[in-house]
């Protein structure tokens, strides 16, 4: 049975409503109406942390029981500056992700949900990005990922692990060596050490509407009543 806990979030209200209201409008338009009203500082901080987010890393969990590890890895993924996490839902249970946990992180990261593997496959193969699997018997080594120019790092569930579906699409593993008795680790922590190598001396190569899209996310994020603010703007006189 899955854990329940205050503050959790369902998929439809795992980002503020209000975020997605500045990719409804024009990004550009957006930033036109917005950048005024933040400070030199915060502006130089969105974009500095923008510039460093990765396209190139993408993460696919699949069939998540706990809301808390799937917010830890959400959370990993904004720490370490990867845009995009898909999740491969579990039937019949829709994504959930315990709000405590994340610490806003669901804010930044592009989250898309699918309901098969299949589909999940088809996205990565669209985008170019090999799938990798975690496995403790993996032929790579966390170092290994850095070398990937493009990857998609899969991780399994907290009982099952890789759907088989899912794991023939992949063309590597990947392990996390360890040198105690454990035979593994919490999917959260694993996700935390993969990620961390594979992208450790990237830089971020999010395309320009992206940056644009999330720029205007920010600025929407930071200035308050925005949206009146957006709507006053853009009334017809």
């Amino acid at each position: 049975m899955r854990r329940t806990t205050p503050g959790v979030l369902g998929t439809q209200d795992l980002i503020l409503p209000r975020a997605f209201r500045a990719e409804e409008e024009s990004p550009s338009e957006v930033i036109r109406i917005l950048e005024p009203f933040v400070t030199d500082a915060r502006r130089a901080r969105l974009l500095e942390v923008i510039g460093r987010r990765l396209a190139s890393v993408a993460v696919v969990l699949d069939r998540p029981y706990d809301p808390h590890n799937g917010a830890a890895v959400l959370r990993s993924c904004e720490a370490f500056a990867v845009q995009r996490l898909h999740v491969v839902e579990r039937t019949g249970t829709p994504l959930a992700i315990a709000h405590s946990v994340a610490r806003g992180a669901e804010k930044w990261v592009d989250v898309t949900c699918h309901a098969s593997a299949a589909s999940a496959v088809a996205w990565a193969r669209a985008e170019g990005l090999p799938l990798v699997a975690t496995h403790p018997e993996g032929e790579l080594d966390p170092e290994d990922l850095a070398q990937m120019p493009r990857v998609a790092l899969v991780l399994g569930n907290e009982r099952e692990g890789i759907q088989d579906e899912l794991a023939a699409a992949c063309a590597a593993r990947v392990r996390v060596p360890m040198r105690g008795f454990v035979e593994s680790l919490n999917v959260s922590v694993s996700a935390a050490i993969l990620l961390y190598s594979a992208t450790r001396g990237r830089s971020g190569d999010l395309d320009d509407p992206a940056r644009l899209r999330l720029y205007a996310r920010g600025l929407y994020l930071s200035v308050a009543h925005a949206e009146e603010i957006i709507a006053s703007a853009l009334r017809p006189t």
